[in-house]
């Protein structure tokens, strides 16, 4: 993921003027005030193309942005908006709610009416931004719901973060179609979660069934390191048959062992391209996501990538 704008090889009296003109590029037109003149700050933003959805990182010192009624007059959008709070807090008001975000908390905004975002204290926050056609779901209906409090840490909501998260992480490595591919799962876990939030259908009746794909992949992400993972644990975690956890991978092209077996090689590789684990093992890296057999892991290793993993660092090391 790119940068987009940081302040840091800017001169201290130009930085905030200059973020204030980055944001208003990256997101849509706003005011943005901030520290005291003479001020220090520092921010920076990065951010890609995700389809039809744009995907900001953004970490930044307090200040507040404001889309006021002569912006969305002057440059409507036609967009929604999601913030994820990752690091500190943050304030969203609009449509005559104020909604307070805490770490793993996400609301949704429109911009076309106006809206104020504050943070009061140095912050991390993944930003998605999206055509309100996209969602599927009626605008009015959406209405109800903007800046209102999302937790991260109960229901069908508890997916967003992580999922995000993840796909933040990913984007470097991900081509134009795996892109697509992971908006549509994105959109499709936003429309279930607010659907749900406001009791009513999904816009696509297999959103929900893609939903507890999510789920359910994102709970063998954490687990990738446990050896006892198993399709059994996995279905009896999900409240569904192991035939049914079978049919849903089906569906997706592959089998419960493949997709493990696949997601653990991937942890693999990146960790022996990684310069931070230059020094750790290979043996340990195996052991790590779920490969204690050295020998096992590096025939597999190679099967699947055409080379053993110390051969595979040692080219990515001088690529």
């Amino acid at each position: 993921m790119p940068d987009v704008a940081r302040t840091l090889d800017l001169p201290p009296r130009q930085r905030f003027d200059f973020w204030q003109h980055a944001v208003s590029e990256a997101f849509v037109p706003l005011e943005v005030s901030g520290p005291q003149p003479g001020h220090d700050f520092h921010g920076r933003m990065r951010g890609c193309d995700l389809g039809n959805l744009r995907l900001y990182d953004v970490r930044a010192q307090a200040h507040v942005a404001r889309r006021t009624p002569r912006l969305v007059a002057s440059a409507p959008a036609g967009c929604y908006k999601v913030g994820l709070q990752l690091r500190g807090s943050s304030v969203l008001i609009q449509d005559g709610r104020k909604a307070t975000l805490s770490p793993g908390d996400f609301a949704v905004y429109d911009t076309d009416r106006p809206y104020t975002l504050a943070f009061d204290d140095p912050h991390r926050t993944l930003i998605l931004v999206f055509p309100r056609d996209l969602l599927g779901l009626p605008e009015d209906q959406v209405a109800k719901l903007t800046a209102t409090r999302m937790p991260g840490s109960t229901g069908l909501a508890a997916l967003v973060g992580p999922f995000l998260v993840r796909v933040a992480d990913v984007l470097d490595d991900v081509d134009t179609r795996g892109g697509v591919r992971l908006a549509g799962n994105v959109l499709d876990l936003l429309s279930t979660v607010l659907a749900e939030r406001l009791d009513c259908d999904p816009p696509d009746p297999d959103a929900a069934h893609r939903a507890l794909m999510l789920k359910i992949t994102a709970f063998i992400e954490q687990r990738l390191g446990d050896l006892d993972l198993s399709p059994g644990q996995i279905a009896v975690a999900h409240h569904i048959s192991v035939r049914q956890l079978h049919k849903l991978f089906h569906g997706q092209g592959t089998t419960v062992s493949g997709w493990i077996r696949q997601r653990r090689l991937e942890h693999c590789g990146h960790d022996l391209r990684d310069p931070r684990y230059a020094a750790r093992p290979v043996a340990a890296i195996g052991a790590r996501w779920g490969y204690p057999d050295a020998a096992h892991f590096s025939r597999l290793f190679k099967a699947t990538y055409g080379v053993g993993p110390r051969e595979y660092r040692a080219r990515a090391a001088v690529a």
